[in-house]
């Protein structure tokens, strides 16, 4: 399989806004000319993305990982997270932090690339979010 990882570019609005529904397509469009969005591509077809902003107007925090049905658990989840933190840390950042509920098996994939828990919080009718964090 030929994998190119990228940051997303305008015309990868539409497809983005079609599979993100937790933003609008607005911040969507905000966050590509930010390049807070990568896009993974697997033989030249988009099979997910990486979306990512800043804790604390400071320390990284990857908002959205999300990969397309047909193209989990073939190390392209694993890829893109990888690739992400290596940005980070040529742009200078020490840590990094992502989030999961505790009732997603998320929870485990993070763990397995170096993740530890740091703490979380309960909203009401929501599962326990649980933060997560690395050093790079």
């Amino acid at each position: 399989m030929d994998v190119i990882i990228r940051s997303a570019m305008l015309a990868d609005l539409p497809f983005l806004a079609e599979h993100d529904r937790h933003v609008t397509p607005a911040e969507l469009d905000n966050l590509i000319r930010l390049g807070r969005i990568l896009l993974i591509e697997a033989d030249g077809e988009a099979a997910g993305w990486l979306r990512w902003n800043l804790f604390w107007d400071n320390t990284p925090f990857m908002n959205m990982l999300y990969l397309l049905e047909g193209y989990r658990m073939q190390g392209l989840g694993r890829a893109l997270v990888r690739h992400w933190e290596q940005q980070m840390q040529e742009r200078g950042y020490a840590t990094v932090l992502t989030s999961t509920q505790a009732d997603e098996p998320a929870q485990h994939f993070y763990r397995h690339l170096g993740y530890t828990d740091v703490g979380g919080f309960l909203l009401p009718g929501e599962s326990y979010e649980l933060i997560l964090h690395k050093a790079l």
